[in-house]
């Protein structure tokens, strides 16, 4: 027998259905309580709100659990590469070799970008933020692939997945050649995604570029852990955007967009700036360790704690141990750099944070890495747009196959009552 949960109110009884995920998570179906009941929920944030069924996803912040499609994110970390997952979180499973080599192909022969490309390029001054040139340029992709995606065709939809996985790493590289005044420059096709994304952010004028291991091996785990997080803000933007039957490329600017913000992507630039902040002000870390739980102090410690895992963040474990081989390979000697690692030793030493959980998160350590490779700190979130990029393309897939309807929320209205019109010489 199905369970309902029953409401009570103005002395009637409404029953609605309740639904159970894969997982055990619980949800009470409300889409007939304003037909049914004249109410609707209040829900700020949507902190409990579920918007949609997924299969792509799994995440149990309590117990630390982050799953692709079923699959732990230590094992995807560990033994799979970013194309690979990719595959798996857009088409639900892991590719065999025969679907991975096709995927890779695919992509490389798309990601040539149109030469006018970089006449909106050139529009942009060197001071433009990188996000910003990045979410431009990819909605610009429309005015040059104008035929919408006919979402019942599987090879439409794949041709528009591969495009923009193929174009998109370009465009983020060029954003930060331009900033840089460096030559607009095009991938490698000898190489694999993430080694021809270094080449193509990195390679200078005529000097020989050189693969390091150590580097692409980070770069692939930070892209795949960065890979999907759920219903989160720039996730339900790009869902959103595309319950409107928008196309491809114009939900993904607009999930660019929404990352932009320093509460979401922005938050591993934020542990540098902070880390500048300490540094200027003598680099003495235990002083800020203390003001951070000065509940009177302004002071806010970046990179600690997650508003999701409420235990250590799962990412954060595989990424730490990747941001020590980088330290130890790249030998950078940078004071922030020795900063962050002071206040990592006595964060996980203190009992005030232990107690609270508050251990660095995936932010803290992803933002030491793109430090050390030579990342400039505005580029850090184009970083994340990079690994979150097959996420959003997953969950764009998954609501237009499903059929969403368009998002429409509610809102309580708290404004004035009917109010009469006064002329102008009345006011």
């Amino acid at each position: 027998m199905s369970k309902v949960a029953t409401l009570q109110y103005d002395g009637k009884e409404y029953e609605f259905p309740v639904t159970v995920g894969t997982e055990n998570e619980v949800g009470i179906e409300i889409k007939k309580l304003r037909a049914e009941a004249g109410l609707i929920t209040l829900d700020p944030g949507y902190k409990n709100t579920g918007s949609c069924e997924s299969a792509i996803t799994f995440l149990d912040g309590e117990k630390g659990i982050l799953r692709y499609r079923g699959y732990a994110i230590e094992d995807l970390a560990e033994k799979a590469d970013f194309l690979e997952v990719a595959f798996l979180l857009i088409f639900g499973e892991l590719p065999n070799k025969e679907q991975l080599e096709k995927f890779t192909n695919d992509i490389k022969e798309q990601s040539h970008v149109d030469e006018e490309m970089k006449k909106i390029l050139d529009g942009f001054p060197k001071a433009a933020h990188p996000m910003g040139v990045l979410a431009s340029l990819t909605s610009a992709l429309t005015a040059f692939n104008p035929s919408s995606v006919d979402v019942s065709s599987e090879g439409d939809m794949y041709k528009a997945i591969v495009k923009i996985m193929g174009k998109f790493p370009v465009l983020a590289a060029w954003t930060l050649r331009k900033k840089h005044s460096l030559p607009l420059n095009y991938g490698d096709e000898s190489l694999d995604y993430v080694e021809n994304l270094h080449k193509m952010m990195f390679e200078k004028p005529g000097k020989s570029y050189k693969v390091d291991k150590t580097v692409i091996d980070a770069l692939d785990k930070l892209l795949i852990l960065h890979a999907d997080h759920e219903q989160n803000c720039s996730t339900s933007t790009v869902r959103m955007v595309g319950s409107s039957h928008a196309g491809l490329f114009a939900s993904i600017s607009a999930g660019v967009s929404a990352l932009w913000g320093p509460l979401h992507g922005g938050a591993n630039q934020a542990v540098i700036e902070m880390l500048e902040r300490i540094k200027e002000d003598g680099g003495d870390t235990h002083k800020f360790m203390e003001k951070a739980k000065d509940k009177e102090d302004p002071f806010r410690l970046m990179g600690f704690g997650h508003r999701v895992y409420k235990n250590f963040d799962p990412r954060a474990k595989i990424i730490k141990k990747s941001a020590d081989e980088v330290l130890g390979q790249l030998g950078v000697d940078d004071p922030v750099l020795d900063i962050a690692k002071g206040l990592e030793k006595e964060a996980l030493e203190d009992d005030y944070f232990v107690q609270r959980k508050l251990y660095p998160n995936v932010d803290f350590y992803s933002g030491i890495i793109y430090r050390a490779l030579g990342i400039p700190v505005e580029m850090f979130t184009v970083m994340f747009a990079l690994g979150r990029l097959p996420g959003w393309i997953a969950q764009w897939r998954e609501m237009r196959l499903n059929k969403e309807p368009i998002g429409r929320p509610r809102q309580i209205y708290v404004g004035p009552n009917h109010r009469d019109f006064k002329p102008l010489g009345s006011r």
